[in-house]
């Protein structure tokens, strides 16, 4: 799952349109920007082995910190508490907080049975779906379009590069995703790592866009 999850951080805009998309972002993908600092530090693993499903080479060894569900909650009522205190906008804070617990709801459609319920725990879910291409394919391209869809409905640009910015992103995205679908696996977990890091970028994208966008909502009460 990678363009499902800001399917998702767009499409949450809609729920809380206060919200930058670069927020939105942060926590859609909050538990997988975590993961690459985990894997750097040693306290998490991955391990690259091609064919391990039909969609991604990697077998995610361990990972309890970032993508236990027990985790996912806690990182869930961090974002939400955070945001809550610096911004004061409760509806905004439980979208945020329900954003971070849908990653690893999505990740569980996917994955092989590797996310645990608990650190350390034995018992780890997994649907699998990474084990077909297309259906794959049916499940994340139409969430990541309805997501757009439902950003686009939520706000107009306020000049030509809120338009030029947000196609712009929604195109590498795409082209991100078939890179990993279809291109070679990474060399060494320390490369996957550190370009697993640059969606940070993403989120700075999200709001750069962002400020080039207004809710429309906001301009039929002017």
């Amino acid at each position: 799952m990678f363009i499902g999850h800001f399917g998702v951080g767009f499409g949450a805009k809609a729920a809380a349109p206060k919200v930058s998309l670069g927020t939105l972002f942060l926590a859609a993908q909050f538990i997988d920007l975590l993961w690459p600092t985990f894997l750097l530090l040693g306290v998490e693993r991955v391990a690259i082995e091609p064919g391990a499903t039909v969609v991604t080479p990697l077998d995610f060894v361990s990972y309890p910190f970032s993508h236990s569900l027990l985790a996912v909650f806690g990182w869930a009522l961090f974002v939400a508490v955070v945001y809550q205190v610096v911004r004061r906008d409760r509806r905004g804070a439980v979208v945020l907080g329900l954003a971070v617990v849908s990653h690893w709801l999505l990740d569980a459609i996917v994955h092989r049975p590797d996310l645990p319920l608990v650190p350390g725990g034995t018992y780890l879910i997994g649907l699998s779906l990474w084990s077909s291409l297309s259906a794959t394919l049916l499940v994340e391209v139409p969430l990541f379009a309805v997501g757009v869809w439902l950003y686009l409905r939520t706000t107009e640009p306020v000049d030509a590069l809120g338009a030029w910015a947000l196609w712009g992103l929604v195109a590498f995205l795409i082209a991100m995703y078939g890179a990993n679908l279809f291109g070679a696996p990474p060399p060494n977990v320390a490369a996957l790592a550190w370009v697993a890091q640059a969606q940070w970028l993403l989120v700075a994208w999200g709001y750069w866009v962002d400020r080039h966008r207004v809710s429309r909502d906001l301009t039929r009460s002017r």
